[in-house]
């Protein structure tokens, strides 16, 4: 595992097995996160056609909280009746975010909170979902299943073993969940000492995330290469991990250390459209709205005898890029894979193994279709955390996301069938067009004749003002009436300007979350009977 953090608006996880680089985790000082946050927010608004409230938890945009994520707690009666009967405007709940908050589209919420450990999860209000991770199976099942039998779990609460749990006595078990529990108390402690909306506790940066989802026996060492994240690291896995204290070490070599490990190239792919395959085949990884579409194309690739061949060598490749890189580029939702086609079903059922293969690595949840008779293969990906396109991209102020803009002469046409549009309109004195370089070129070079038809024929003035900090496909074209041309002066042509994109990243001001991380060292094995003897006093009187 490799750490860095010698730039302070990023900070880096990498996983590298050699020099293959599997798994990648950035967070940006300038993009705050809010996903497992929790909150006190107020119900805002609800609507009856949606089965759901909208809440507001003190972002910018009110959260988006489903009727079936409610707890019972908050219900003010358990009938199935009209939706404003069992919940009311102005009611205030502890929420957490299981969504981010995505284009036009308000953070996800529920109320059912989870709190994840080094081996457990535990659900505080939900008693009756739990067990043991789906990924743990065998023998280990087996003994996880004897060892919760022996946990002291308070009444209405759940907990949700992880595959880090494996092998793990119910002495660690308990202690992993003392501390959970001394965290959810602080947690309604806090909430009911001010007013909503105001964040509670928010979720480990991404440092402890990796140290406490990542760090196991398969890790060979930990790398990091700024003092600062190297104490704060290393004070975590004293408290929480002390048998993994050894494999935490200071990188202090002058050679950065994503480049020793010659991965930063790697990092680069993660950004590209383009994914090159080792034969000379590649792939291509287009987001949209609905899904992302994975297209591969055999290129030069040409290792097989013939034809068919060569389409499953580029396939078994491609399947293994995909899965690395919907890894690295932590794409979620539904993705859609065209495979090149092939003829023979045994092909098919290889190809789709192998991508089964390329995602047991992977910590979200996969679930797979089959190659359909087109050359399709329907997927979708658990989405984690915002895309690294969503976190680290801003959308092309030229294209404004449409990836292409209208070549001069078709843009160039179209505008001056708008100056001619505005120039019949009753009363027009001038038309005043402020066009990119390129544009305001071509119509006066190439259609000054037609310019000058429509000044006659129409009774007006057109002018054509060449702007240098304008790019197309943007323009303004104006229309000036008799009664608005005395007193003209040309610094009107500033109004007619669309704003400059300013690349200018301001630091976020994180809002201070009211409960702070409970010291671990404090939890002991003793709150175990601590918490026995409290329940049988509460029970005798």
């Amino acid at each position: 595992m490799l750490i860095n953090a010698s730039q302070p608006e990023e900070l880096r996880v990498a996983l590298v097995d050699g020099q293959l680089l599997y798994d990648l985790d950035i967070e940006y000082c300038n993009k705050e996160q809010r996903k497992s946050n929790i909150y006190r927010a107020k119900i805002i608004r609800i609507e009856q056609s949606l089965e759901a409230v909208f809440v507001d938890f003190g972002a910018k945009r009110h959260g988006f909280l489903p009727i079936k994520e409610i707890s019972k707690e908050y219900l003010l009666n358990d009938c199935n009746s009209n939706i404003r009967e069992i919940i009311k405007e102005g009611q205030e709940l502890i929420v957490q975010v299981e969504k981010e908050e995505r284009s036009n589209k308000g953070a996800a919420l529920t109320t059912y909170i989870s709190l994840a450990g080094r081996f457990l999860v535990l659900m505080p209000n939900n008693y009756r979902s739990g067990g043991i991770s789906r990924r743990i199976t065998g023998t280990d099942r087996f003994k996880l299943k004897e060892a919760i039998k022996k946990l002291f779990i308070p009444k209405n609460m759940g907990i949700i073993v992880r595959t880090a749990g494996i092998g793990r006595s119910s002495k660690d078990l308990q202690c992993d969940l003392n501390y959970l529990i001394q965290i959810w108390e602080a947690i309604t402690e806090e909430a009911n000492k001010r007013s909503a909306p105001f964040l509670i506790y928010r979720e480990s940066n991404v440092i402890i995330r990796a140290m406490r989802d990542y760090l196991r026996q398969d890790i060979g060492e930990v790398l990091i290469d700024s003092v600062y994240i190297y104490n704060d690291a290393l004070n975590f896995i004293k408290q929480v991990m002390p048998t993994y204290q050894k494999k935490i070490k200071l990188y202090k070599d002058e050679l950065p250390l994503f480049t020793k490990f010659k991965i930063e190239s790697q990092i680069a792919t993660a950004y590209q459209r383009e994914v090159k395959l080792p034969s000379g085949g590649s792939i291509f990884i287009d987001s949209t709205e609905a899904l992302v579409s994975v297209d591969i194309n055999s290129a030069r690739a040409t290792r097989g005898d013939d034809i068919e061949e060569t389409a499953l060598h580029t396939n078994l490749e491609a399947a293994d890029e995909i899965g690395r890189q919907l890894r690295l580029r932590d794409i979620g939702g539904l993705v859609v894979i065209d495979f090149i086609d092939m003829a023979l079903t045994r092909n098919q059922r290889e190809v789709e193994n192998r991508i089964r293969t390329a995602f047991k690595v992977d910590r979200a949840r996969i679930q797979l279709c089959r190659i359909s008779r087109f050359g399709l293969m329907e997927m979708s990906r658990q989405r984690i955390r915002p895309s690294l396109r969503e976190n680290s991209g801003i959308v092309c102020p030229r294209c404004n996301g449409q990836g292409t803009i209208r070549e001069v002469s078709s843009l160039s046409l179209s505008i001056l069938r708008l100056i001619e549009e505005e120039a019949m309109k009753d009363n027009s004195s001038k038309i005043r067009a402020v066009l990119p370089v390129a544009i305001a070129t071509y119509l006066l070079n190439e259609k000054r004749n037609i310019i000058v038809k429509i000044e006659v024929r129409q009774n007006v003035k057109i002018i054509i003002i060449p702007e240098q900090d304008m790019e197309s496909p943007h323009y303004a074209v104006e229309r000036l009436r008799y009664d608005q041309i005395f007193g003209e002066k040309y610094s009107n042509k500033k109004n007619l300007l669309s704003k400059k994109t300013t690349y200018m990243e301001k630091k976020i001001r994180t809002e201070k979350a009211a409960v702070s991380i409970v010291n671990h060292s404090t939890v002991t094995y003793n709150n175990f009977i601590t918490r026995i003897w409290k329940t049988l006093i509460e029970k005798l009187y």
